[in-house]
């Protein structure tokens, strides 16, 4: 009996979940599809018929994991107003994913940066749009924030999304490798500090 397109669309999904964990902790080129198989108790043929592909599954957990990023992190700040207040609830959702991430590896995007960075291909093309992305959306608010006169006009925005960037990468490495609690408070008190140091002097 052919599935329905609900049936379907259910069991892809359900292939990406335990795709997206296995990757987290393996690495996408660690993705194989006999140890999907082998965990969701299906056929080989069965895992990868949704996808066409080992690498077109492979795409499709990295596209996941960067939903539930965008999910986690993103939408709290497009929640409130734009610019500053956008980058406080952030920085605040950013944290707490890092302090309490769905997957067993720490950040996906992290993770999956350190394994593609000199990997050319679709999943590092893939990858390198998504963060390109992020960083002009952390850019974009910081700019908002300048000319709402928030922040420092002469700062480029692009040191602050790196120093951002680079506190939540060390907060990921303290959490994952370390064991250290401290770790996500830690980077977000230095986040906001480093916020706070950009506000323009009072006239």
């Amino acid at each position: 009996m052919r599935k329905t397109a609900a049936e379907a669309r259910r069991t892809r999904e359900r292939i990406v979940e335990v795709a997206v964990q296995q990757a987290s902790g393996l690495g996408l080129s660690g993705l194989t599809i006999g140890a999907l198989a082998e965990t969701l108790d299906m056929s080989k043929a069965g895992v990868v018929g949704p996808f066409g592909s080992r690498a077109e599954l492979q795409l499709a957990a990295l596209d996941r994991a960067v939903e539930m990023f965008t999910e986690a992190v993103v939408a709290p700040g497009r929640a409130t107003g734009p610019g500053l207040p956008c980058l406080y609830a952030v920085i605040d959702a950013w944290c707490a994913y890092l302090a309490d991430s769905p997957f067993p590896n720490g950040c996906f995007v992290t993770a999956a940066s350190c394994e593609l960075d000199a990997r050319y291909g679709d999943l590092r093309t893939r990858l390198h749009d998504t963060v390109t992305r992020w960083r002009g959306f952390l850019a974009e608010q910081i700019t908002t924030a300048q000319a709402a006169g928030d922040l420092d006009p002469h700062l480029d925005p692009d040191d602050l999304v790196s120093l951002l960037g680079g506190l939540a990468m060390a907060a990921n490495q303290e959490i994952q490798l370390l064991g250290d609690e401290r770790a996500a408070p830690r980077a977000r008190r230095l986040m906001r500090a480093a916020l706070a140091s950009q506000r323009p002097l009072p006239a």
